[in-house]
């Protein structure tokens, strides 16, 4: 049973042994690779069931002569596996290809038998692996190729062309260094928004960035949320990752709104602006308020439009066009959401699919067909609403392009979606929903991580052709010019956690990591987006050596960024050029947190830390602002004026913008600030580690933008800012 079960979990990625964030190897153990199997869908509690599923598996593969899909780079081998019969191998093989713009070419070849492999008896006949090199040349893209031989003809294999490494702009390639904050866009604060940050409020940022020498702005993931359940409001666990977050709309930026007067009445109400009101004056976003506001507006809108179905109209051509192009995914969306929204009208319990009536927990159930053809006008209104969402989002980049910034807006992909969304729901055989996602012990989390996303099955992926990855490589790369990956080791291998197992019981799978890179490039090459990996934490070197030699930029935080030598602070002068470079993030303490060690004065609140552990890490954390003391003052970047004693040095705002300009002085191409270090904030955005035990997700930044650009402190910082960027660019 133990060699079964070891050769089923190579065949499946999972991984025998790793290396911990302490450098030691780990070996998983076989009971741990057991219940990864299990929850693969393996009956691992029944030997003889096990072998026999194992065994179609592998019958299947040989019998279908070629896997689904072969990826490789330009001008590389085309050096294909078949599986033969031996008269097969022993007479001519034709070809077809159907390249990706219609262009047909043929050819024929024979085996050479030197490169015989593997042999396999599936019903009485013998099948054996051979590889071939086919001689034709294929422009980049995703084309079909079939095999004929003389007993069969196989199905289409895909065969992708790829690029050696991802797009960069013009200006990056020439060496210049450019700066950006990244923001939560649910954070930003202004006189237009209706209570969270908008893509209004976005394309006002781009504007005033940009004429302040900004290259490009980041944003949280804007990944496609649950309307109906709004206080659902983590951007990194998303109903779908191919839609947008609807919350995110301006109702009054809308088409629709401008051409509605009773609509205008009713948002211009006394009313309806002190509710507006009261929801722009809190702290924290009330999602559920928010939502329930543009909701009722948006339906309004939707419910009395006239020019819409019209494909007379310029307004119907472009919505027609918008849902051609979404296709079946756009109307798997749509009605999820409207579904989850009858639901809860009902008083039913909606969280999720796993929760809904019989006949509703799938996309192709009948019954959810027959209910979206009785509540068509539902369905559509939520179609509508990531119609506006994308032309509002279309809008936010356009203005970054007019600007002529850098790089524009970069996006951020999340790792994954929750277990109960829309994704799962529509394309459910794709995921392993009896596992999640998580990381393996580390100093930061000594029990392991379980972040409760489902993982994607990367057997299943290849038998998809990669279809879903590319659909959602290339839909997080419209309306920006970058993408950053997070996580991006899950290109490589996901720490995955077995149902009922603690984080520490998990086990590695890998993934085709040259398949994922090379699509990522090909994707980000056509879209013209540059590609941002985080890949902080523990990183396999051959990893380090995938990302630079394809052109992603790496990931670096200053404070974790020391010499193994004396451990003081690397000079970002010192850093790789390929990467972005930053002072904080989501997850850390702002500056001015960090410094004063009010993020741990919090952890204690919160149960995180006991005083023992905040006495520790708070007198670490000194010696740390000592050394940063040094280094700020040997570079130049404060004056006397700042102390030189890290336990008699308040932060200060010289303190805290000597800090950003020292980064900016850095090699990195690109460095990623934070409006809430401009602003000298020091509540951070998410506890990692909490959820109902903090507000994540729903701190606002503390002035309106109207605000923050009109400061001219504030001015004086990004002015500086652009000067040491082009000071590190040799421009100066």
């Amino acid at each position: 049973m133990a060699n079964l079960i070891e050769q089923i979990a190579y065949a499946r990625g999972i991984a025998g042994e790793y290396i911990d964030a302490s450098g030691q190897k780990v070996i998983i153990s076989d009971e741990c690779k057991l219940q990864c199997l299990k929850a693969l869908g393996y009956n691992v509690d029944d030997q003889e069931a096990l072998a026999e599923q194992y065994n179609q598996e592998q019958d299947a593969l040989f019998v279908s002569g070629t896997e689904p899909v072969f990826v490789t780079t330009e001008n590389k081998a085309i050096e294909i596996t078949v599986r033969l019969t031996d008269n097969e191998s022993n007479n001519e093989i034709e070809y077809y290809v159907v390249q990706e713009d219609g262009t047909k070419c043929q050819g024929k070849f024979y085996i050479d038998k030197n490169t015989r492999a593997y042999s396999r008896v599936v019903k009485g006949v013998e099948y054996i692996e051979y590889r071939t090199n086919l001689i034709v040349a294929l422009p980049l893209g995703y084309h079909d190729i079939t095999f004929k031989t003389c007993e069969r003809t196989f199905e289409p294999m895909r065969l992708i062309i790829c690029p050696r490494a991802c797009y960069k702009p013009e200006e990056i390639l020439n060496g210049n260094k450019v700066w950006g904050p990244s923001v939560q866009l649910y954070a930003l604060r202004s006189e237009k928004n209706w209570g969270i940050g908008d893509f209004g409020d976005l394309k006002d940022l781009i504007i005033n960035l940009a004429e302040n020498g900004a290259g490009f702005v980041g944003v949280n993931p804007i990944h496609a949320a649950y309307p109906s359940n709004p206080e659902s409001a983590s951007p990194y666990s998303p109903s779908s990752r191919r839609w947008l977050n609807v919350i995110y709309i301006n109702p009054e930026n809308t088409f629709e709104f401008k051409n509605n007067e009773d609509a205008q009445k009713l948002v211009r109400s006394s009313d309806f602006q002190k509710k507006l009101n009261a929801l722009r004056s809190v702290d924290y976003v009330d999602y559920t308020n928010v939502m329930k506001l543009k909701l009722e507006v948006l339906r309004k809108l939707f419910d009395e439009q006239k020019a819409l179905f019209d494909n007379r109209t310029i307004r119907g051509k472009a919505y027609a066009k918008f849902k051609e192009n979404g296709g079946e995914s756009l109307k798997a969306m749509a009605l999820y959401d409207a579904i989850m929204a009858h639901f809860y009208s009902n008083g039913e319990n909606a969280w999720g699919w796993p929760v809904w009536r019989d006949g509703f927990r799938k996309y192709s159930d009948p019954i959810a067909k027959e209910w979206a053809n009785l509540h068509e006008i539902d369905v559509e209104f939520y179609m509508y609403l990531q119609f506006l969402a994308d032309e509002q989002l279309e809008a936010a980049h356009q203005a970054a392009k007019d600007s002529k910034m850098a790089v524009g807006i970069y996006r951020d992909l999340a790792v994954g979606v929750s277990e109960g969304s829309e994704e799962i729901w529509a394309n459910g055989s794709l995921y392993c929903v009896k596992a999640s996602v998580g990381a393996p012990p580390d100093p930061l989390g000594p029990l392991g991580q379980n972040w409760g996303l489902p993982p994607m099955d990367p057997k299943k992926l290849v038998e998809n052709r990669y279809q879903p990855i590319i659909d959602l490589f290339r839909s997080n790369m419209q309306h920006c010019g970058s993408l950053r990956i997070d996580h991006a080791m899950s290109l490589l291998r996901l720490w995955w956690v077995p149902p009922a197992a603690s984080a520490k019981q998990g086990v590695y799978v890998y993934y085709r990591v040259h398949d994922l890179v090379g699509i990522l490039a090909l994707e980000s090459q056509r879209n013209k987006c540059l590609i941002i990996g985080e890949d902080l934490g523990t990183v396999p070197y051959e990893m380090k050596a995938i990302l630079r030699d394809a052109g992603i930029h790496s990931y670096k935080i200053f404070f974790w960024e020391k010499s193994e030598t004396d451990g003081g602070f690397i000079s970002p002068k010192d850093y790789v050029e390929q990467a972005m470079s930053a002072l904080s993030t989501h997850d850390m303490p702002t500056i001015e947190g960090w410094w004063s060690h009010s993020d741990l004065t919090l952890g204690r609140e919160l149960g995180l830390y006991d005083d023992a552990a905040v006495q520790s890490i708070g007198n670490a954390r000194t010696e740390d602002q000592q050394r940063i003391l040094d280094s700020l003052h040997w570079h130049g970047v404060i004056s006397d004026k700042v102390s030189r004693d890290a336990h008699n040095c308040p932060m200060s705002k010289e303190l805290r913008d000597g800090m950003q300009i020292h980064m900016c002085l850095g090699n990195c191409a690109l460095f990623s600030t934070q409006i809430e270090d401009w602003l000298g904030m020091d509540k951070p955005v998410n506890v990692p580690g909490t959820s109902t035990e903090y507000p994540n997700w729903r701190r606002k930044i503390a002035k309106n933008l109207s605000e923050v650009f009109n400061n001219r402190e504030i001015k004086s910082l990004l002015k500086k800012m652009t000067e040491a960027r082009l000071k590190a660019s040799n421009r100066m």
